[in-house]
C-alpha cells in the first residue's frame, strides 16, 4: 500500500515541474513510510513519485517506480493484487522471468503482455499508472469497487495525477478553485461524488475505470461495474456456496508478508471474518475494537466476548469526549477532502498501528452485500410513495414543494425533495440517507461560492441498472455511500497512519458470486444467509442490534464540542440541527479556511 503520483506534459519538462512533483511526493509521506523513489524520463516529458509501505516482498526489489528490463515502460502502483502469484505462474509458463516476488513486477509484466485489458485479470484494490516511452502516453487504472483513490488534472498539456487531492492542491499546477458542481451534493448526501472533487479542475477517476492520456488528450472508459442482472442464477445450495465464496475472498485478502490483524466491532460482519479466520487456521488474530462512554453506543464489551470466544489477541481502546477531542485536531489535519465519516476510522487506525499492526481487515461490505441495512426496507417503500404520488398530477410535485420549504422535520423536508424528482430506488434512496434537502443545501453551497442559489447547476440523479428493488438498493448502497464515503475515508484515515486497511466483503468475485443469488434470498431482513453461511456467530451477536464503530457524537457535541461546532450552527438555515448537520457545514468550513 502506497502513494502515487505523476506528471506528464507535452513541453519540456523544467524546474516547475521538477518543484512540484517533488511537493507531490512529500505530501504522501504518510501513505508510503518505508521507502520513496522519484523517475524522470531521459527524454524529458514526464516524472513519476512513489512512497511505499512494505507488505509485500519487503526487500528493495519491489522499489518503485518500477522500469521493465527494456527501460520502456516505468510503473507507480498503490493496492495490492491478490491473485499476483496466479498471474506470475501464467506468465512464467509463457517464458517471462521475474526479479522480485512482488506483485508490483507481475502488474508491469502483465500490462506489457496483454495492454490495457489486463486490468479485468486483476482480483485486488489498485490505483496505478503505467508511462510508455515508445508511445509517450499514461495508463491509469483503479480497482472495480474504488478502495484506492486516483485523482487527477488534465487540463491543457498537462497531465498531474496523485493518490491525494490536497497533494494535487499544493503542487501549484491546478487552480485553487470550488467546483459548483460539487457542494450541493456534499450537503445532501454528507460526501462529494465522484467523479467530482471540491476543485474544479480535479477529478477523481471513477472506480472500475481505465484512462489514456497521450500527448495532451485524454479518454477514459469503463471497464467494470456492479451488474446483478447478467449473473446466471446458482443452482447450489445458498448457504454452502456463500460460505466458500467468503472463504475464498477470505484467504485472497490475507496474503501478505507481514501479519494482519482484524478490526472487530459487535457486529455480524467482522465476527463472520474472526469466525472465518479461525476455520483458515489463523492462530493468535490480533484484534481491534474501540469502546465509548455512552451504554448506547458502545460495543466493545461485545466485541471483548467474541474475541475471547475466538481466542484472538484483543486489543481495546476506551474514548470519552475529552480523549477523542484531543485527537481530534490530527484527525482533520489527515482530511483529504470533507465528509460526515472519517474520526471513528482515524482512531482505530492510529491505535492498531500503535500496537505495531501494518494491515489490518475490515468488515465494510458486508452489509451493503448482504442486506444489512435499514435501507433494504425502507427505501422501496419510500419510492412507491413518491411514485403514487407522482400519478396524480400536480399532487406530489406541491406536496413536495411545501414539505420542503414548510416541515420542521428534516427527513420530511427530505421527502418533500424527493416528491420533486423521478420516483426512483435512487432517489429515494438519497432521501433515505440524506444529510438536507436540496433546498437547504443549495441555499448552503451558495453562502460558501459567494453566488445567488439560482445560479447554481443542478446535480444529476444518480443512476441505478438493476431491476429488483432489493438489488436496486444494494447498488445503491455499494456505488453511492460506501464508494462516495466510508471506502474513501477508510482509506484516507488508515493511510494516515501508514496502515493497510483491506475489504474482504468488497471483492470483485466475491461479488459476481454472490450477484447468481437471487436478491429475495440475498438480503433477507437480518442477514439470515449470512447467519445460516456461518453458524459459529455467536448468539449474543446476531440478537444485538446493529452499531459498529460509532461514536456519541450528539453527546459529545453538546457537551464538550459544542464551541467548535458554533460557526456552522449560524450557516444553517433553521433551529436545532442534527449533529451531523453541524459536521458537514464545519467540516467544509474547516477545509476551505485550511485550503484556499
Amino acid at each position: 500500500m502506497c502513494g502515487i503520483a505523476g506528471i506528464a506534459t507535452t513541453s519540456d519538462w523544467n524546474s516547475t515541474f521538477q518543484t512540484a512533483l517533488e511537493s507531490l511526493q512529500a505530501q504522501l509521506k504518510d501513505r508510503g513510510p518505508d521507502d520513496k523513489g522519484l523517475w524522470l524520463s531521459p527524454f524529458g516529458h514526464v516524472g513519476l513519485a512513489h512512497t511505499r509501505l512494505s507488505i509485500l516482498d519487503l526487500t528493495t526489489a519491489g522499489h518503485q517506480p518500477m522500469a521493465d528490463p527494456s527501460g520502456r515502460y516505468h510503473l507507480t502502483f498503490n493496492g495490492e493484487i491478490y491473485n499476483f502469484r496466479d498471474l506470475r505462474s501464467e506468465l512464467e509458463a509463457e517464458g517471462e522471468h521475474f526479479q522480485s516476488h512482488s506483485d508490483t513486477e507481475v502488474l508491469l509484466r502483465l500490462y506489457i503482455k496483454q495492454g490495457r485489458a489486463m486490468v479485468s485479470r486483476l482480483r485486488g484494490m489498485f490505483a496505478f499508472a503505467i508511462w510508455d516511452e515508445e508511445e509517450r502516453s499514461v495508463f491509469l487504472a483503479r480497482d472495480p469497487f474504488g478502495i484506492k483513490p486516483l485523482y487527477y488534472s488534465a487540463v491543457g498539456e498537462c497531465l498531474v495525477f496523485a493518490s491525494k487531492l490536497q497533494a494535487i492542491r499544493r503542487s501549484g499546477l491546478v487552480a485553487n478553485t470550488l467546483e459548483p458542481r460539487a457542494l450541493q451534493p456534499y450537503f445532501e448526501t454528507g460526501s462529494v461524488p465522484e467523479p467530482l472533487t471540491l476543485l474544479k479542475d480535479v477529478q477523481m477517476l471513477e472506480a472500475g475505470h481505465w484512462a489514456l492520456w497521450k500527448k495532451g488528450t485524454f479518454h477514459t472508459e469503463s471497464y467494470w461495474k456492479p451488474c446483478f442482472e447478467s449473473a446466471v442464477p446458482t443452482t447450489a445450495e445458498p448457504a454452502a456456496f456463500t460460505r466458500a465464496a467468503l472463504l475464498d475472498s477470505l484467504q485472497a485478502h490475507f496474503v501478505s508478508d507481514t501479519p494482519v490483524g482484524l478490526f472487530l466491532s459487535g457486529g455480524i460482519d467482522s465476527t463472520v471474518l474472526t469466525a472465518l479466520a479461525g476455520e483458515m487456521g489463523v492462530s493468535s488474530l490480533a484484534t481491534f475494537a474501540i469502546g465509548v462512554d455512552d451504554p448506547a453506543t458502545d460495543e466493545s464489551n461485545l466485541a471483548r466476548r467474541t474475541a475471547a470466544h475466538f481466542n484472538t489477541n484483543h486489543h481495546e481502546l476506551q474514548l470519552n469526549a475529552t480523549s477523542c477531542e484531543a485527537l481530534f485536531h490530527d484527525f482533520l489535519n489527515s482530511v483529504d477532502q470533507p465528509s460526515i465519516d472519517g474520526i471513528n476510522t482515524y482512531t482505530v487506525a492510529s491505535f492498531a498501528r500503535k500496537q505495531g499492526m501494518k494491515v489490518v481487515l475490515s468488515g465494510l461490505g458486508g452489509d451493503e452485500l448482504f442486506g444489512g441495512y435499514p435501507s433494504f426496507q425502507k427505501v422501496p417503500q419510500l419510492a412507491r410513495f413518491a411514485h403514487l404520488a407522482a400519478t396524480i398530477p400536480g399532487v406530489g410535485n406541491l406536496a413536495g414543494r411545501c414539505l420542503e420549504h414548510l416541515s420542521p422535520d428534516q427527513r420530511l423536508r427530505r421527502i418533500g425533495t424527493l416528491l420533486q424528482r423521478p420516483p426512483t430506488i435512487p432517489n429515494a434512496f438519497r432521501a433515505f440517507r440524506g444529510i438536507f434537502s436540496a433546498q437547504d443545501a443549495r441555499y448552503l453551497a451558495a453562502q460558501f461560492l459567494g453566488s445567488p442559489p439560482a445560479t447554481l447547476p443542478n446535480p444529476s440523479d444518480p443512476e441505478c441498472h438493476a431491476s429488483h428493488p432489493l438489488d436496486a438498493v444494494s447498488e445503491c448502497e455499494l456505488t453511492l455511500y460506501m464508494r462516495n464515503q466510508l471506502l474513501r475515508e477508510s482509506d484516507v484515515m488508515s493511510m494516515a497512519h501508514g496502515l493497510e486497511l483491506r475489504v474482504p466483503f468488497v471483492d470483485k468475485v466475491l461479488f459476481d458470486s454472490m450477484a447468481q443469488i437471487p436478491a429475495p434470498i440475498r438480503l433477507r431482513s437480518g442477514k439470515q444467509l449470512l447467519l445460516e453461511a456461518v453458524p459459529e456467530i455467536p448468539q449474543w451477536v446476531f440478537e444485538h442490534p446493529k452499531r459498529g464503530f460509532l461514536f456519541p457524537y450528539e453527546k459529545w457535541l453538546d457537551a464538550k464540542w459544542g464551541e467548535t461546532f458554533r460557526s456552522a450552527n449560524t450557516r444553517i438555515p433553521f433551529s436545532n440541527p442534527s449533529w451531523y448537520q453541524r459536521w458537514a457545514v464545519f467540516m467544509l468550513e474547516h477545509w476551505i479556511s485550511h485550503s484556499f
